[in-house]
């Protein structure tokens, strides 16, 4: 898989849309409105093919966390046929390794409760109590590159 960035308007960027509509929308019965929101347009999408093929999706914006810059990690997904090849794991790493570049080292996101052992393989650790996000049970976890995150 060769990861690359999905410039809104481009084919990647469609091939992003298809990837999320498939996954959050049809699968996941995520409502349309939910799925597609104010952070489209301030978000930076990529795109992970594999022989040409699209089959894996994100998104990461800045933000503050407990009043420091961050990475909002967001809407991972990997269609079906692909799972469980390590597709996901890989798509993640680059998205970290695309915002070390900005200079950051501090990431958010909000998992579905069934992968929080996935992205805990990844350096992140569990914050807070489990809730629910469009009736799906998520929980919220961090990652800092110094370590374990301050919990100012």
């Amino acid at each position: 898989m060769t990861v690359r960035i999905a410039y809104r308007h481009s084919k990647e960027w469609e091939a992003v849309k298809a990837i999320r509509t498939q996954v959050f929308i049809e699968e996941q019965h995520c409502p349309y409105e939910l799925e597609w929101d104010k952070y489209e347009e301030i978000s930076r999408h990529v795109l992970g093919p594999v022989d040409g093929e699209p089959m894996a999706a994100a998104r990461w914006r800045m933000l503050a966390y407990k009043q420091r810059p961050a990475a909002r990690l967001e809407r991972f997904s990997v269609l079906r046929d692909y799972r469980g090849k390590g597709y996901g794991k890989a798509l993640v790493s680059w998205v970290i390794e695309d915002v070390r570049r900005t200079g950051l080292g501090e990431y958010i996101l909000h998992a579905q409760l069934h992968l929080e052992d996935f992205y805990r393989s990844l350096g992140f650790q569990s914050v807070g109590e489990p809730f629910e996000e469009v009736g799906i049970p998520h929980i919220g976890m961090v990652r800092c590159d110094w370590g374990p995150c301050k919990e100012e």
